[in-house]
């Protein structure tokens, strides 16, 4: 069994309704919650079938997310699934990926293949960033690092074969509880962005971490940081607060970690 959380932000019901419905819909969720960090309540996300939460502020992604995955830990659920309300797919994948987890113990985190609305691959396997990944190559014209960038995502495994990664999207994780239990939740320091790198790295560190292609989601990734200012913003000041946790320059776990990870393709 599993519980799911959804991190709602000035959302409808309508919205979020087919989401839910997919997941009341799969014959392995326990409950599905609804964490709002909207500045007013809206009591008709009571009229879906989930467990509705209303924060009273806007606390951050993954600090809305911890309120849903404390549940579960109390209930002793084993997995819990992150979820991003732009996410959609067939029921049934959870009850494979369930089960692929329950024969693969030493898995803290999976993510799925991930898809555009178009079914063209998103690249969300990657590996543990340096200030140039997150920070600096946003200003500089694309075809200075398309190599490096090709690297940083993992592009040469093909997206067509699971593979051990060190830094798996927060749109969609499929998290075993007992891995939470030792590694900790989301860290509540970042309102948002680095969150799922910071939770993907510590789960590494002592589970395996990977892409599972056998299964596939859509997801319509908006990357409101590259039309927005404001979350232009966002997203460096909580990278820069990611980077003075693990280090700018030395960062030696990072060093092994993504050598190892490259390994794999040799």
């Amino acid at each position: 069994m599993l519980n799911a959380s959804i991190v709602l932000y000035k959302h409808k019901p309508s919205e979020i309704a087919p989401l839910v419905a997919i997941l009341r819909k799969s014959e392995v969720i326990s409950q599905v919650f609804l964490i709002d960090n909207s500045p007013i309540e809206n009591t008709d996300f009571n009229m879906l079938n989930a467990h509705y939460h209303f924060t009273g502020k806007n606390s951050g992604y993954g600090t809305a997310h911890n309120i849903a995955i404390r549940q579960t830990i109390e209930q002793s659920i084993p997995y819990h699934l992150v979820l991003n309300p732009d996410i959609a797919f067939k029921p049934e994948i959870l009850s494979e990926i369930e089960e692929f987890m329950n024969i693969n113990s030493d898995i803290g985190l999976l993510m799925p293949k991930i898809l555009y609305p178009n079914e063209e691959n998103q690249y969300l396997c990657k590996l543990i960033p340096t200030p140039f990944d997150l920070i600096f190559r946003r200003f500089l014209p694309k075809s200075w690092n398309e190599k490096r960038m090709e690297q940083f995502e993992l592009r040469s495994s093909g997206y067509n074969r699971m593979i051990e990664v060190p830094y798996l999207s927060g749109c969609f994780m499929f998290l075993r509880t007992d891995t939470l239990r030792q590694t900790g939740l989301f860290d509540e320091r970042f309102f948002m962005y680095p969150e799922d790198i910071d939770l993907t790295r510590r789960i590494h560190r002592q589970y395996r971490t990977v892409f599972y292609p056998d299964v596939s989601i859509i997801h319509n990734h908006a990357q409101s940081s590259y039309v927005s200012i404001k979350m232009l913003f966002i997203q460096i000041t909580n990278m820069i607060a990611y980077f003075n946790k693990w280090g700018w320059i030395f960062d030696n776990e990072r060093k092994i970690v993504n050598r190892e990870t490259l390994k794999q393709f040799k």
